[in-house]
Order: structure tokens, then C-alpha cells, then sequence
């Protein structure tokens, strides 16, 4: 289960319609950093047929099965920090990130 925040979802929305086009966005995992992995986000222009689907607020989130073994459970929010802006993942099951909060380790 991946959750949108009302913040996410607002925001994936004007992505989407300032790009005039795409299904949603596509969370996934990548080999990267000092601690293993990052998250990846992308448009997804096309479902793929193994595609894990969620839907809130009004806007979709796309995830491969191999990826959803790291993300299920997470939360999608978009925040901003003073002068950073930008989604922020709360993921329950990181055991450690690095300093930089770039990369995570499961």
C-alpha cells in the first residue's frame, strides 16, 4: 500500500497539467548512494500490466512489484523546508539513510 498525501496529490496534479499529458507518476527504487538505494520519480505515461495502481486525492501512483517490496507502506507527501521544496517519503520500513538523506538502506 502506497498512501498520497492531499499536498502530493495537488501538487502531482499541476505537474500533470502543466505537462498536458500522463496517467500519474511512477515511484520506484534505484541502486544508489552511500547507503544502497534512492527513490526514483517519474511520469508514467503508460500502465505497465504488472503495475501495482494506488489512487488518491484524485491522482495515481504507478509501482513495479520489485519496488513496492522496499515502498510498501509508504507515504508520498510534498513539502516545503525553508528555500527546499520538493516530495518527502515516509517510509516505514528504512532501518538507516544517509547523512545527506539521499539514499536508505532497508
Amino acid at each position: 500500500m502506497i498512501t498520497i498525501t492531499s499536498n502530493a496529490a495537488e501538487r502531482i496534479r499541476d505537474f500533470l497539467e502543466k505537462r498536458g499529458k500522463g496517467e500519474g507518476v511512477r515511484l520506484g527504487v534505484k541502486t544508489s548512494g552511500c547507503s544502497g538505494l534512492a527513490y526514483t520519480v517519474e511520469f508514467a505515461d503508460t500502465v505497465d500490466p504488472d503495475d501495482l495502481v494506488f489512487e488518491e486525492h484524485g491522482v495515481k501512483v504507478f509501482v513495479d512489484p520489485k519496488s513496492h517490496v522496499y515502498l510498501d507502506g509508504t507515504e508520498l507527501d510534498y513539502a516545503k523546508e525553508g528555500l527546499q521544496e520538493g516530495f518527502k517519503f515516509q517510509n516505514p520500513n528504512v532501518k538507516e539513510s544517509c547523512g545527506c538523506g539521499e539514499s536508505f538502506h532497508v
